[in-house]
């Protein structure tokens, strides 16, 4: 898992931005339409061990409470176990907001963490003690949108992390049936070219589609030491059951089934038609 790393360099915290680019898509009152610009920070929030995203479904209105994207290794009550699915827990965990240059803007709040998961995905959802509108009028910032549709491999995408005010460029390179990682199994994850060498503390960046602008990942995990399917150590099966692993190759966890479990008002509902997130 891409948490922060002990004793890294201060001189990360100022790598790599100059001339790389970030999302900011149009936010109407009534379920809006993104207009794509390009890449940069705005938009993403650091938390204190992770990255993370504010992100709107493609429903969701500018009234509505607004939500941040993270990783479920990443939630303040520490790992969830196999087989574990959180809802609705009670949290006031604080993220701070970053503008198209990196600079903090902000500190949000939650009032719940929505869901969080480390089986057949690795995402925490939590819910803001303010609206969508509420961040635009005060700060400038928009939400990054999800995308409900499934991504295609070779698409050019870039990893933002709010934790490190760092930009990966890649493409995604493939999605792998299952990723093993420890005790926790995922599915379909999307692996990257080898230039997103992301690192400690990326964990729960969004993954960006560049011609689209949307989030279609959430970033968390790579072969850290060539070992087999240990923690820091994700190997790949396919559907023969056949293990390969990567050293050096990072992974991200797709969103495309998020929108679907969310209803009016933003309002988490794993008992929809077509919600595939795994539930209790």
């Amino acid at each position: 898992m891409k948490k922060p790393l002990i004793g890294a360099s201060c001189s990360l915290l100022l790598a790599g931005a100059a001339g790389l680019t970030g999302v900011t898509p149009a936010f109407a009152a009534q379920a809006p339409t993104a207009t794509v610009a390009a890449v940069d920070f705005a938009g993403t929030v650091a938390l204190s061990n992770c990255s993370g995203s504010l992100i709107r479904m493609p429903s969701s209105l500018a009234t509505d409470p607004a939500l941040i994207l993270s990783n479920g290794h990443c939630l303040e009550t520490g790992f969830p176990a196999a087989g574990q699915v959180l809802t609705n827990r009670s949290s006031s965990r604080t993220f701070s907001l970053l503008n198209s240059s990196g600079s903090k803007v902000a500190t949000l709040r939650a009032n719940k963490m929505v869901y969080g998961t480390m089986t057949d995905t690795d995402v925490s959802i939590y819910q803001l003690n303010t609206t969508y509108a509420a961040i635009k009028s005060s700060y400038g910032i928009n939400p990054l949108t999800v995308a409900a549709t499934h991504p295609v491999a070779g698409t050019a995408i870039k990893v933002v992390s709010g934790y490190w005010k760092r930009i990966y460029s890649c493409n995604a390179d493939a999605f792998v049936y299952r990723l093993k990682e420890g005790a926790w199994t995922w599915k379909d994850s999307m692996r990257y070219t080898s230039s997103c060498n992301t690192i400690g503390g990326t964990s729960g960046s969004p993954v960006v589609d560049v011609a689209s602008g949307q989030v279609v990942a959430v970033n968390n995990t790579g072969n850290e030491d060539g070992e087999r399917c240990t923690d820091n150590n994700p190997c790949e099966v396919d559907q023969n059951g056949t293990v390969t692993v990567r050293q050096g190759i990072n992974y991200a966890q797709q969103t495309y089934w998020i929108p679907g479990c969310f209803g009016t008002g933003n309002t988490l509902d794993l008992t929809k038609a077509g919600c595939a997130l795994p539930k209790p």
